[in-house]
């Protein structure tokens, strides 16, 4: 089925700033909260969030296979159900719903104030109810980074890095969207010289640049993906800044890995912007050397070309860009993840959230975390206003962009943005 929502000649009769990054070409998935306390499923063009749900009772979307209330959800989880045909039929209708050309929405004064809102009018919601996340650790320059910190820097790779995409199993319960501050967490850590830890806050929280994607219903229990296959169930991604405290990682990760360093929070971008939307940037990623099993090995182009900034703004202050980077340095892509995850017939949902790892690129300047950034807090990054960050200070805001551009068109996906709070106190 073509994808004529991609159509780069098309303009759209909503006024949409030159450098958005949702022009008429995104259309982007999300859940919002209106001042009427009313919750939906939408779209966003320019800076207008559209409400789904209203177009779909307005019947909007007629010859198009939908369940009665597909929109009139608080999680798009059904929506993704239905899979990649109705995905493109959606975004297809609304891309022409709102061709500057098209008068049928146009020209309805009733209907556009039904279904148009202002961004600024509504409350973004986190877009899917996940049930089960998982984060890779995919960036060849991250991994390398870390193993030469904290290992031997001549075999900075473990021996398995290089042959499968690593992973683990995280926590979705405290996964949520941008604008929800985040608590510094309190844990055991072991200070320099001791042997015995100690139970508090933690002194390095830090951030992980990082993308994620969503999937739709993938298998059975049992079932594996053809890597070949895996991109079909692939809905779209969003910007993930996976929140982590160094210090609590560093006493408990042996033997089996992150878990409270990483379960306190983890933030996304609210709109799930659609693989379609995002295939005109298609690029190859990183020679894969030893090549892969049979079972992950891949030709073409399955890597996107994402550009990727972090900023720390402290309270009352104007944000600092710390770091540029860029989605084709992941080392795997995600359909090879997605293989590799269901190798062993694990099942995977509609609404499971499969996080890339942190995204470091080859240069000091687009590493993704402050532990890089900072090399472990020997060398401080200076902010514009005046201040030094080895790690991130309670009360200063991360934020984290990102966006696909060519001569043609701009596909973005807003920010990710959350503030550190000092650990909660029950009152």
């Amino acid at each position: 089925m073509p994808i004529t929502a991609n159509d780069t000649n098309r303009k759209s009769w909503l006024e949409v700033d030159a450098n958005s990054d949702f022009p008429i070409q995104n259309i982007p998935f999300g859940v919002f909260l209106t001042k009427e306390n009313v919750v939906t499923v939408g779209t966003r063009i320019g800076d207008f969030a559209i409400d789904l749900g209203a177009l779909q009772q307005l019947n909007y979307f007629e010859g198009i296979e939908l369940t009665d209330d597909m929109f009139m959800q608080d999680t798009l989880n059904d929506f993704i159900s239905d899979g990649q045909k109705t995905w493109r039929l959606v975004r297809n209708r609304i891309a022409e719903l709102f061709d500057l050309t098209n008068p049928k929405l146009r020209d309805n004064v009733k209907h556009k104030d039904i279904i148009i809102f202002n961004l600024e009018d509504v409350e973004m919601q986190l877009p899917v109810l996940i049930g089960d996340y998982t984060d890779f650790y995919s960036s060849k320059e991250h991994a390398t980074n870390v193993g030469k910190m904290f290992r031997d820097p001549e075999n900075a790779l473990l021996p398995n890095w290089l042959h499968i995409p690593v992973g683990y199993h995280g926590r979705s319960s405290t996964i949520v969207p941008s604008g929800i501050p985040v608590h510094r967490p309190m844990g055991q850590t072991l200070p320099n010289g001791e042997t015995t830890p100690v139970f508090g806050s933690s002194r390095l929280v830090d951030f992980e640049l990082e993308t994620a994607f969503i999937t739709t219903d993938v298998n059975i229990m049992g079932e594996n993906i053809a890597v070949t296959e895996a991109e079909d169930y692939i809905f779209g991604m969003v910007l993930l800044n996976d929140w982590s405290a160094r210090d609590i990682q560093k006493w408990e990760y042996v033997p089996l890995g992150p878990f409270l360093a990483k379960s306190f929070a983890s933030s996304i971008s609210p709109w799930i912007v659609t693989m379609d939307a995002l295939e005109p940037f298609r690029t190859k990623g990183p020679k894969q050397e030893p090549t892969p099993l049979p079972y992950l090995q891949q030709k073409g182009k399955h890597s996107f070309d994402i550009n990727l900034e972090v900023a720390i703004q402290p309270e009352k202050a104007e944000p600092t860009v710390i770091s540029r980077s860029n989605f084709k340095y992941m080392y795997w892509t995600m359909s090879q993840q997605l293989a590799h995850h269901t190798s062993n017939g694990c099942r995977v949902n509609s609404g499971d959230m499969m996080g890339s790892g942190t995204i470091s690129g080859p240069t000091e300047d687009s590493f993704g975390s402050m532990l890089e950034l900072t090399w472990g807090g020997k060398n401080p990054i200076k902010l514009n206003d005046g201040t030094e960050r080895k790690f991130i200070n309670d009360n200063d805001t991360v934020i984290m962009k990102g966006f696909c551009q060519n001569g043609h068109v701009r596909i973005g996906f807003g920010e990710v943005s959350s503030k550190l709070l000092p650990p909660f106190v029950r009152k």
